[in-house]
């Protein structure tokens, strides 16, 4: 606002000269008076040229979206399929393979390590093989809620005999970790051996399963090849549009909402690349106006537009009319003759100054006009 006063006054010698006195007399500030502000009545159809009908039949009254839940909205897919909600559970193959994962993790955790601790002894002697089976005795007794404290090999001063010992750790015992640290004297070493952080157990899900791989939470290479790449699901919302539901999925998820991909705005189906669908269902405990399921692994993910229609269900309540025939009436020549799909209202703005109003300056390249249509004071503005 300041910075418009001074361009609108009369600044006759405002250019100062360097390190010289300079005295400014009988200078008059001029502040320019404000623009008035400009007030636009809300719109109604009329103003955007909403103004036909299909029948001639008489009109009625009635209250449109009371609430949120008097306007549905169901997608219908490109077999013709209207989309519901009908399951938030994980799909049974992957609950297979969760079973699966965890006896495999099971059966690990309490195989027989006989010729693994003779082969130890050879290598490490008598005091450092009583000391891991020991270690490996209080993995085995764990119900995985439990940590178990990491145990220090003796001092070892040889450097290749400490590079087999970790070598023998690689082989035979993928799901411990090991590294050198310092010993008890200077020069001595030490080799301590601890879980992976990955876990071992019943809750586990350890590297040697995904072939020394570390995980990578975005799928890729350990990505299961029966299965497809996109996790499809159903999303159901109550008074939220798809991006802030999807934003709020993807912040608990920790990914980014680009992630997804979506047929529709206001769809209630999505796609989100390489999820496990039990991480997605585990949300809806979470969730407050949004549920998801229906999971469906995919080949291939959506792209905007990738929907045959919508189907809406509408509510009206407050109803006025002159009888109950003229609402028969209306609903069958809607159900037969359709309706003149105008633009709604809301995409011509919400503000006091319409957006389309602003277009229509910029279209014909008045360009003051709609800088000064957004930047001018408008009704409500605090002005400093």
């Amino acid at each position: 606002m300041w910075q418009k006063a001074i361009s609108a006054a009369s600044w006759g010698c405002l250019s100062l000269p360097v390190l010289k006195p300079y005295f400014l007399c009988n200078t008059t500030i001029v502040r320019a008076s404000p623009k008035p502000q400009i007030t636009m009545k809300n719109l109604d159809e009329s103003d955007v040229g909403v103004f036909c009908y299909i029948s001639n039949l008489p009109g009625f009254r009635g209250v449109l979206k009371q609430r949120y839940s008097d306007f549905i909205v169901n997608e219908v897919d490109t077999d013709g399929n209207v989309v519901h909600l009908t399951t938030m559970e994980a799909p049974p193959e992957e609950i297979a393979e969760e079973i699966r994962t965890e006896t495999e993790a099971n059966d690990a955790a309490s195989k027989n390590y006989t010729s693994e601790f003779e082969s130890f002894r050879s290598l490490a002697g008598d005091s450092d093989a009583e000391s891991f089976e020991a270690f490996m005795g209080q993995i085995n007794s764990s119900d995985g809620k439990e940590s178990v404290s990491p145990i220090v090999l003796s001092p070892d001063c040889d450097k290749l005999h400490r590079t087999a010992m970790h070598n023998f750790f690689k082989k035979n015992f993928k799901f411990l970790v090991t590294d050198t640290i310092d010993g008890p004297d200077v020069s001595s070493k030490c080799i301590r051996v601890r879980l992976d952080s990955g876990g071992h157990g019943k809750n586990s899900r350890k590297r040697k399963d995904r072939g020394g791989k570390p995980f990578d939470s975005r799928g890729s290479d350990d990505w299961q090849e029966n299965i497809g790449k996109f996790l499809r699901f159903h999303l159901c919302k109550e008074n939220k549009d798809s991006q802030e539901a999807l934003g709020v999925i993807a912040k608990m998820l920790g990914v980014q909402p680009r992630s997804f991909g979506f047929a529709g705005t206001k769809d209630k189906r999505a796609v989100s690349t390489q999820r496990r669908a039990k991480k997605l269902a585990a949300l809806n405990d979470r969730l407050i106006g949004i549920k998801v399921g229906d999971f469906c692994y995919v080949k291939e993910g959506l792209v905007l537009g990738q929907l045959w229609g919508n189907r809406f269900t509408v509510t009206l309540r407050g109803v006025v009319a002159d009888c109950e025939e003229t609402i028969r009436a209306a609903a069958s020549a809607l159900g037969r003759q359709g309706f003149i799909n105008y633009f709604g209202l809301q995409r011509f703005g919400s503000g006091s100054v319409p957006t389309y109003l602003i277009g229509s300056k910029l279209l014909r390249g008045e360009w003051e006009a709609a800088v000064n249509m957004i930047l001018d004071p408008r009704e409500g503005d605090i002005l400093f």
